[in-house]
């Protein structure tokens, strides 16, 4: 028995030699891999080319200058057409406060259109020129035709009133006050009598 115990001994120290270097032999190639990959990751990703990366800069700069650019253009252009329209209409309020003192000239006018008095003279210059000052201003007259098409973008029904004619149903018949522009904008909408 020692002979076979000698011999599985042998062969058990064998064994383990192999395995050892085996193992040896396993742990050499796993560490070459990384070698090779610090070595062959170095030589396979190549070095940056400087120039390029200063090219890319120079395209990443341009374009965020355009876009800038740009942006600032369209702010340019915006804020001069809000200050346009704001000079525009700048006596929109003052303008609408003055509308019912033309509707009283217009109302004086017609009731003063039989007499001839000289006095009247002055009356019609001051009114003249105050319409005068309004169109300075920007205000028109809506030039509304009777019978004409109701257009709820300009004039605003206050009443129906029965008409013989079927052509004149949901026509203007009557302008009971006139409505006024500034500047193509409503500042005050018609108000009309639509045949029913």
């Amino acid at each position: 028995m020692t002979r076979e115990n000698t011999v599985n001994e042998n062969e058990m120290s064998q064994n383990e030699e192999i395995i050892s270097e085996n193992s040896e032999t396993a742990e050499n190639v796993a560490a070459q891999p990384e070698a090779a990959q610090t070595e062959g990751g170095a030589a396979e990703k190549p070095a940056e080319d400087p120039a390029a990366k200063l090219q890319q800069e120079l395209e990443e700069q341009k374009d965020k200058y355009i876009r800038l650019y740009s942006e600032f253009d369209n702010f340019r252009r915006r804020t001069a057409k809000e200050k346009l329209e704001l000079i525009q209409s700048a006596n929109e309020q003052l303008l609408q406060k003055l509308l019912p003192v033309a509707d009283d000239f217009e109302r004086a006018e017609k009731s003063f259109k039989d007499k001839n008095d000289k006095e009247l003279e002055g009356f019609f210059l001051i009114s003249n020129k105050f319409k005068k000052t309004l169109e300075q201003s920007g205000l028109k007259v809506m030039e509304i035709a009777i019978p004409g098409e109701f257009n709820p973008d300009f004039h605003e029904a206050i009443t129906q009133v029965p008409v013989p004619d079927e052509a004149q149903k949901g026509k203007i018949v009557d302008v009971v006050e006139k409505g006024y522009l500034l500047n193509e904008k409503v500042v005050r909408f018609a108000k009309v009598v639509i045949g029913a």
